[in-house]
């Protein structure tokens, strides 16, 4: 049994062996109902009130196939440039745990609806790495387990446990990936911009929200080490259900340095799943990991075989919408930027927020200033991803409106921003509470400008004198004393006229 715990530092892991990954996905399908039942799927409900017999698992309960699940699933199938099964059927995977009251899960085994596919991955500096995708096919999802009285919310431990049955048959798809190799001390990074690039898509097929930090997609990390040179795969173990893409990238990250550090030692990998911990970024044992067999998989004898027409397949084929990498080589050239730079706006995650954006009224370059400015620097601070601040495209455009007619200033913008970030309400809203627009009538600046003079009648003389940069002295007094809500262009201008001086 392993028992080292200590790690290498992670050079030292690559400079010795090979890291092979393994990639598991699983989406939840935005459907209305259930896979093979019409309890709906809606978030927030109160616990087990969206069951049937069906989902239960009771006897002479019969499932019934939702045609919107498999669709989605051929949708998925083709965006990942599979080939679709022409006939294909689900199977028992059977196994007891509370979590799926008829102890099977209605899944497919050696029959996917989606198989032999690849998706293209770029990585922070432009680098195109090939996935190659095992299959993609369609199940059910479990119940939800609640452990109580432990330390650690897991089941070792707890006193206890809270089954809610909600969750309990609606429609998954997972996504395989074939063995990921040669991506080296790349790996982590490969992973995590894989999962990102499934996500967009995923979204962009409109098949589900992919939110990972509501449940709606989820990753196992399998990986495995080899010693350089080898080309036999070395043992592997699967951390379940990694919720976020930086978790992804952390948990491949460690996992390279335990198992270097077990084999290293001359101890022996363990087949096993393990669990993720997001505070200190490493992982733990779960539970020794089952071969299919021990699953005892059978054709699930009461739902029909899937056979797809492929007039139907070809139909969801020419009704694809544009796909991620696609749409961002289009967004470059409309807006007129470098591949570096948008490659920035990708490894921000503020495409869609950007696109949004200039579809509300925004111009492109204020757009891209603000998202990858102000916003992106509160997502860093907030450890957020910038697609999830509590501000909307539309609500952004509109601050980029305000500055455009003069209302607001970039000072007074970014007061806005952190009014709308804090829940103060709209733009507008915040601009009327805060009293931030821009001081525009002419008296008060003027008034504003002659204190500014009369109080600094040295600088004022230097401007006189020809040194037209001094202005900037007097330029900083007035916007001190209007609290910042002044037009600086227009007080430069007014401060020149006083003095005679052309500008």
């Amino acid at each position: 049994m392993t028992v080292t715990t200590d790690l290498v530092s992670y050079e030292d892991a690559l400079a010795s062996y090979d890291p092979v990954m393994g990639l598991e996905v699983h989406v939840e399908l935005g459907t209305k109902t259930k896979m093979f039942c019409g309890c709906s799927t809606a978030l927030g409900a109160e616990p087990n009130t969206q069951t049937c017999p069906t989902c239960l698992g009771m006897p002479g309960s019969l499932p019934v196939m939702n045609r919107t699940g498999v669709e989605s699933a051929i949708k998925i199938g083709l965006a990942l440039n599979c080939e679709i099964a022409e006939w294909c059927r689900f199977a028992r995977k059977n196994y007891f745990y509370p979590d799926m009251p008829k102890n099977f899960q209605t899944s497919q085994y050696d029959e996917p609806i989606a198989f032999n596919g690849y998706l293209d991955v770029q990585l922070e500096d432009g680098e195109v790495f090939r996935v190659e995708i095992e299959r993609a096919h369609m199940e059910e999802d479990t119940g939800k387990s609640t452990h109580v009285g432990g330390a650690t919310g897991r089941i070792h431990g707890a006193s206890h446990s809270l089954l809610d049955y909600n969750r309990a048959g609606i429609p998954l798809i997972e996504i395989v990936t074939k063995p990921i190799v040669g991506a080296g001390e790349r790996a982590p990074e490969v992973a995590k911009a894989y999962v990102a690039e499934l996500r967009e898509l995923i979204k962009a097929l409109g098949v589900s929200e992919a939110r990972m930090e509501m449940g709606q997609m989820r990753c196992d990390v399998n990986l495995s080490l080899r010693p350089n040179g080898t080309e036999k795969f070395g043992t592997r173990s699967e951390t379940k259900n990694v919720n976020s893409l930086r978790s992804v990238e952390r948990a491949a990250r460690f996992e390279i340095q335990r198992h270097a550090a077990v084999l290293s030692s001359g101890e022996t990998i363990v087949q096993e799943t393990r669990h993720f911990h997001e505070d200190t970024g490493s992982t733990t044992s779960g539970r020794v990991k089952e071969e299919a067999e021990d699953y005892r998989y059978f054709p699930e004898p009461d739902l029909v075989p899937v056979a797809p027409a492929r007039e139907w397949v070809e139909e969801l084929r020419a009704g694809l919408p544009e796909l991620p990498r696609v749409r961002r080589n289009r967004l470059r050239e409309e807006w007129g930027i470098s591949a570096h730079d948008m490659q920035s706006i990708l490894n921000a995650g503020a495409i869609g927020a950007i696109a949004a954006t200039i579809d509300a009224g925004a111009d492109s370059t204020a757009a891209r200033k603000w998202w990858m400015g102000e916003l992106a620097r509160h997502a860093n601070e907030s450890g957020r991803a910038i697609d999830e601040l509590p501000i909307t495209p539309e609500q952004v455009a509109r601050v980029a409106a305000l500055v455009s007619a003069g209302d607001l200033n970039d000072k007074l913008a970014r007061q806005v921003i952190v009014g709308v970030l804090a829940g103060e309400g709209t733009p507008d809203e915040v601009v009327e509470k805060r009293g931030l627009k821009v001081v525009s009538d002419e008296g008060a600046l003027t008034t504003a400008v002659e204190e500014a003079i009369a109080g600094n009648p040295a600088i004022a003389d230097k401007i006189r004198g020809g040194k037209v940069a001094a202005a900037g002295a007097l330029v900083g007094a007035v916007m001190k004393a209007t609290r910042g809500q002044a037009d600086a262009a227009r007080v430069k201008e007014l401060i020149l006229e006083k003095l005679g001086v052309e500008g």
